[in-house]
C-alpha cells in the first residue's frame, strides 16, 4: 500500500509518526510527505513534520500551492493508494482528491458536522464547549463535508486552554489513526454520511478578533482568554491608550464585592488581585502584559502596573 501524507503542527506530527510505525509493521510505503515551510512571522510552538519525515528518509515537498498543475502531476506520478491530510492548511482540489484509488482522507479537529472550517480548537473553547474531538473523513472540495470514517471524543475541562487542548487532541489523533488505518487498507472501515442539517461552520481567526468586549459576561470573556492565550496572539483590551493583553484570568460571581460597570477596575486588597467588571459577573486577572513590557503575574499586577480603582478599560 502506498501513502501520501500531508500535514503540519502537532497533530500532523503525531499522525505521521503513527503511520511510519504502522507502515513498517504492515510493509506499506509512505511515498512522500507534503507540509509547509514555517512562517517566520508565526510563533512556532509545535513539532516539525518536515524534520520527522527527513529523519526517516522520506521525500518532503513544501509547495506554496499544492494545486499547481505541475505539482499535481508530480503527485500523480507517485501513485498513492491513499492520501492523508492531517492539519495540512491548504484546501485540495478535485485533481488531487481523484488521484488515490482508495480515497483522500482528512483529519479534522472537531466532531463533525459541528465546527467545520478553520481553528476548531479555538472556537470550541470560545463557545465554552464541554466536549470536542476529531473526525477522519473522506475529502470533497467542500471543506469538512465528506463521509466520515471514525471519530474520537476529547473532553474539555474549564481550565483547558488552546495549548492544553491541542496536546490532548494530538494524543487522541494518534490513537484514532492507529486504530483506523489497518481497517482502511483492507476496506473494512465504515463510511458514514454526515448529517448536513446539523452542520456549523466557523472561519479563520485574526489577532484583532481577540479584543475583549466588557459588556459580555465574565465567563464568556474568560473563554476568549483561554481560547487565544499563549501560544496564540492573546485577548486584549486598552488601558491608558495602550493594548493590555490578558493571558490568564478567572470569572467571579457578581456578588463578590461592590457592583462594577463593564470594564471598571477594582483592586481586591485582601487577595492582592486585579478585578474587572463585566456585563455579568467580574473577571479576576491572573496574568497580563502591557504592550512593549514584560508579562506580569499574580500580586505583581497591582504593584507594578499601577492600576487605579475606578478606571475603565477598553477605551482605545
Amino acid at each position: 500500500m502506498r501513502l501520501l501524507f500531508m500535514g503540519y503542527s502537532n497533530i500532523g506530527h503525531t499522525c505521521l509518526k503513527v503511520l511510519i510505525d504502522l507502515c513498517r509493521q504492515l510493509d506499506d510505503n509512505i511515498v512522500a510527505v507534503v507540509t509547509h515551510e514555517d512562517n517566520p512571522q508565526e510563533q512556532i510552538w509545535f513539532r516539525s513534520v518536515q524534520e520527522l519525515a527527513l529523519a526517516h528518509n522520506l521525500p518532503v515537498y513544501t509547495p506554496e500551492d499544492p494545486n499547481n498543475p505541475e505539482f499535481v502531476e508530480l503527485l500523480r506520478g507517485l501513485a498513492p493508494d491513499f492520501i492523508f491530510s492531517c492539519y495540512y492548511r491548504k484546501m485540495l482540489k478535485k485533481a488531487i482528491l481523484n488521484i488515490p484509488p482508495k480515497g483522500a482522507l482528512n483529519l479534522h479537529g472537531s466532531l463533525l458536522p459541528r465546527y467545520r472550517g478553520r481553528c476548531p480548537i479555538n472556537w470550541v473553547l470560545l463557545h465554552g464547549e464541554p466536549l470536542t474531538g476529531l473526525t477522519l473523513h473522506y475529502m470533497e472540495e467542500k471543506p469538512d463535508y465528506g463521509d466520515m470514517v471514525a471519530q474520537v471524543q476529547v473532553p474539555i475541562i474549564p481550565e483547558d486552554t488552546a495549548l492544553t487542548l491541542s496536546d490532548k487532541m494530538a494524543i487522541a489523533a494518534g490513537t484514532l489513526m492507529r486504530q483506523v488505518y489497518p481497517l482502511l487498507r483492507v476496506d473494512l472501515a465504515p463510511r458514514i454520511m454526515q448529517d448536513h442539517n446539523r452542520a456549523t461552520y466557523f472561519g479563520g481567526r485574526k489577532p484583532e478578533d481577540g479584543r475583549i468586549d466588557w459588556e459580555q459576561p465574565a465567563v464568556q470573556i474568560y473563554n476568549l482568554i483561554r481560547a487565544v492565550t499563549h501560544p496564540f496572539p492573546g485577548a486584549f483590551t486598552f488601558w491608558r491608550g495602550k493594548r493590555l493583553f490578558l493571558w490568564a484570568g478567572r470569572p467571579k460571581p457578581e456578588n463578590q464585592g461592590p457592583l462594577l460597570q463593564p470594564g471598571e477596575v477594582a483592586l481586591d486588597s485582601a487577595a492582592q488581585q486585579l478585578v474587572i467588571g463585566a456585563g455579568q459577573g467580574r473577571l479576576a486577572v491572573i496574568a497580563a502584559q502591557l504592550e512593549g513590557s514584560p508579562e506580569v503575574v499574580g500580586e505583581a499586577l497591582v504593584q507594578q502596573l499601577g492600576f487605579l480603582a475606578g478606571e475603565i478599560l477598553g477605551r482605545s
